[in-house]
């Protein structure tokens, strides 16, 4: 990577495609067994990263391991000694840990008015309480030993309001907020912190869960289809290389465009 010398001659060009490797970095992937976590283990992998695969699942942790020459470490994220333990796996598996990226989150719908205290419980284990217990671990094994990047997986949903999302959505807007914070205490120690807020992706849950409504979500978007697990393990690498080294605090949405339309435009009204 360029130093600051380099980079404060106006004609110098860093070399662009060499930013986006991750050669011999120890990366951990939190919810690595399916889906996006998948997609994400194995774009860190490509560009050379030494991937640690979590789940809770043993089998799918050691399939994706197995696909991306990894090690599966499994555990559950939402206590904190596991994820201790987790992290100090990975680390000694693949040396001092340089990215951590955190899939984990489930969502139960339902009306304000029908919701109870478990459903809420629920939302704030699932949802948020990892990434504080995440950060911790990675925070300081990253402040002690040169700096490095975390991303958590946010949702739209944190950001706009739907029916049936509350506890779900404050979670994912609480993890944003949260986020912001965190890179502003560990950014001095070369930590940066982000979060990537998907809109519907064509997720194994997701597509069982919607099932022929599908075509009605991918409308609401301008690109008129939902994301892909890829396009948001995309955007997850980027912020994990170099190439995102000034990049620390923000919430990067990858929803198609779909939280930027308005309801009320003239086509859709007729005006």
């Amino acid at each position: 990577m360029p130093g600051r010398e380099a980079l404060a001659d106006p004609d110098f060009v860093p070399p662009y495609p060499e930013l986006l490797r991750l050669d011999g970095r120890s990366a951990l992937v939190a919810g690595a067994g399916s889906g996006i976590g998948r997609q994400t283990s194995h774009a860190l992998s490509l560009c050379g990263a030494k991937v640690a695969c979590v789940d809770r699942d043993k089998a799918l942790a050691q399939a994706v391991a197995n696909e991306v020459r990894g090690v599966a470490v499994v555990g559950d994220i939402t206590d904190e000694a596991d994820v201790e333990r987790m992290v100090h796996e990975a680390e000694n598996a693949h040396g001092p840990l340089r990215i951590a990226v955190d899939i984990v989150g489930l969502a139960r719908y339902g009306p304000i008015l029908e919701t109870t205290e478990d459903d809420w419980s629920f939302s704030q284990e699932v949802n948020l309480h990892h990434a504080v217990l995440l950060t911790r671990a990675c925070g300081r094994a990253m402040s002690s030993s040169g700096g490095g990047a975390i991303v958590f997986i946010g949702s739209v949903s944190g950001i706009a309001a739907a029916d049936n999302h509350a506890f779900y959505g404050m979670a994912k807007s609480a993890m944003i907020g949260f986020a912001r914070t965190a890179a502003v205490e560990l950014g001095p120690a070369g930590v940066r912190v982000n979060v990537v807020s998907p809109g519907v992706t064509r997720t194994p849950r997701v597509a069982a869960a919607i099932g022929d409504r599908l075509a009605a979500w991918e409308a609401v978007a301008p690109l008129n289809r939902a994301a892909d697990p890829s396009d948001v393990a995309a955007t997850v690498l980027f912020l994990c290389s170099d190439l995102a080294r000034h990049i620390t605090g923000q919430n990067i949405v990858v929803d198609g465009g779909a939280s930027v339309t308005s309801p009320y435009s003239v086509s859709s009204t007729g005006l």
